[in-house]
Formats: C-alpha cells, structure tokens, sequence
C-alpha cells in the first residue's frame, strides 16, 4: 500500500500546486473524487488493466464519462495518467491531494467510529476536545459499527486511538496467547 502511495505523491504534488496557484481546491477535490469514483467501476478498471485494450480508447471511453465532469486541465491530467500507466493510482491521488489541502485549510478529517450513535452534545465535545489535542479545525465524520460492543475508535490521519470494548478484547487475546 505504501509503494501505491509513493508512486502517487508526485502527482498529488502536483496537482495540489497547481489547484493552490489556480485557486481551484474545491474544484479538483470534486474532479479527483469523481475520477476515483469512475475508476471503481468494474468496466472502467477492466479496461484501464487490459492490455488488449488500447490507451486511446480507453481514454477515450474515461474522457466521455467525464464530460461536464472535468474542465480542460483535468483532461490533461487524465491524459497524463493514461498516457504514463499510473491511471490506477486516482484513490492514492485523491486521499494524499485531500491531505495536502486539509493541511493547507488548517483542518483534519477525523473519523469517530462508536458502536451507538453520538449525541450532538457528544460531537459538539468530541471535537472541542480534539481540537484542543490537535490543533486544528476538525471536521468530524461519525459512524455506527454495532460490533464494537462499546466504545470508539477515532482515526484523525495517521492516528488511531482504540477505545472500543472489541479492540481491548483482541488486544487482551493477543497478550494472553503470546
């Protein structure tokens, strides 16, 4: 998963510049969130491994789906994945863009995962508390997961804090059977 990473810094690198010189964030966050969606497709990521199936069709056939999608400079970027077999790497691209812009914006992502759901006085605290931790503005995605048991799980980037009954459990397991 890091060789995917690594490969795709340059280019989220790149675009990321070139968004902040054009003042076009929003806008490549939404064209590099549709690219990643379109190549989940089944078809589209046949296609774009196939080696019977020729780059310039295959580009053809992503450039159409994108129509209204993407302006010109996101045609080219497409052109240049195809063109450099790297079309594969839009999900790596799009999550390291996103956070080369959250860092930019001043902000984190944090994903707070709880085996019932949060109260909004709860998420009011939540992200006061991570605030105060991390720093920065946080934007606070919240999920349900009944196999937690009790507990969180809180995932703000590279961090992970593992509250939940279920990871204790696994944990005190690990230690007992080690």
């Amino acid at each position: 998963m890091s060789e995917l990473t690594t490969l795709a810094r340059p280019y989220a690198e790149a675009v990321f510049k070139l968004a902040l010189e054009k003042g076009a964030l929003q806008k490549w966050s939404q064209m590099l969130e549709f690219l990643a969606v379109a190549m989940s497709d089944k078809e589209l990521a046949w296609m774009a491994q196939n080696p019977n199936v020729p780059k310039e069709d295959f580009l053809r056939v992503l450039l159409e789906v994108g129509k209204g999608y993407l302006d010109k400079e996101g045609e080219n970027f497409v052109r240049l994945l195809v063109h450099n077999g790297r079309i594969g790497l839009l999900p790596q691209i799009r999550d390291l863009f996103e956070s080369y812009r959250a860092e930019h914006e001043g902000y984190v992502d944090v994903e707070v995962v709880t085996a019932f759901p949060l109260s909004d006085e709860d998420k009011e605290t939540l992200i006061s508390a991570l605030e105060k931790n991390l720093g920065k503005k946080v934007h606070l995605q919240a999920l349900q997961d009944r196999g937690l048991i009790g507990g969180v799980i809180i995932r703000a980037g590279d961090k992970v804090i593992d509250g939940s009954i279920k990871g204790r459990l696994e944990r005190m397991a690990k230690r007992l059977y080690s």
